[in-house]
């Protein structure tokens, strides 16, 4: 956690926060009970590829905190957790896998899984009585976040990649830097 002593990190994530929730308002799609497609994963999940994962799962969470209180869904507080702070924090484990193109590509899969076995929990759990009549909560839970997080994780992907790419010519990061010294 001495990152969060860099005064350099501190400014990084407040800005991948604060451009988060700017990309979290332009929804291309929104879900009917929550969850949309928009890029608000972009940032919080090059923040963690260039920092690592404990700056963004920090972040990821102080952003989920920050979405809670624009567009609250609160049925009960565990519910909360897993579809806020939970949600948004594990996309800081894609932090864990090397600031290279393959890297972003298998660190940002594993934080968007990460992400829709939240919102899936959250959903057997706490939604399974919006379920179509008929319809298994845990099948319901799984088609519903996947209708909004798979497209997501397309874009997210993309945008990703492609700004890393442009990154990688810029000043590295710390971590970067260390990552090439170590190769």
């Amino acid at each position: 956690m001495n990152a969060f002593r860099d005064t350099r990190v501190l400014t990084e994530a407040a800005l991948a926060i604060a451009l988060a929730f700017v990309l979290g308002l332009i929804k291309v799609w929104k879900m009917p009970f929550g969850g949309s497609i928009s890029l608000e994963m972009v940032p919080l999940i090059l923040l963690a590829l260039r920092q690592g994962p404990w700056v963004g799962i920090v972040a990821g969470a102080a952003y989920g905190l920050l979405d809670l209180a624009v567009e609250p869904v609160a049925l009960h507080p565990v519910q909360v957790i897993f579809d806020y702070p939970l949600a948004f924090g594990v996309l800081g484990l894609a932090g864990f896998f090397q600031p290279t193109v393959r890297g972003a590509v298998l660190g940002t899969v594993v934080a968007v899984l990460a992400r829709f076995l939240c919102h899936f929990v959250s959903g057997v759990v706490f939604f399974a009585s919006y379920a179509p009549e008929g319809w298994n909560p845990y099948l319901y839970s799984a088609a519903y976040n996947a209708a909004y997080l798979l497209p997501s994780l397309v874009i997210t992907l993309i945008v990703v990649t492609v700004l890393l790419r442009a990154l990688e010519g810029a000043q590295p990061s710390a971590r970067q830097a260390k990552y090439r010294q170590t190769s």
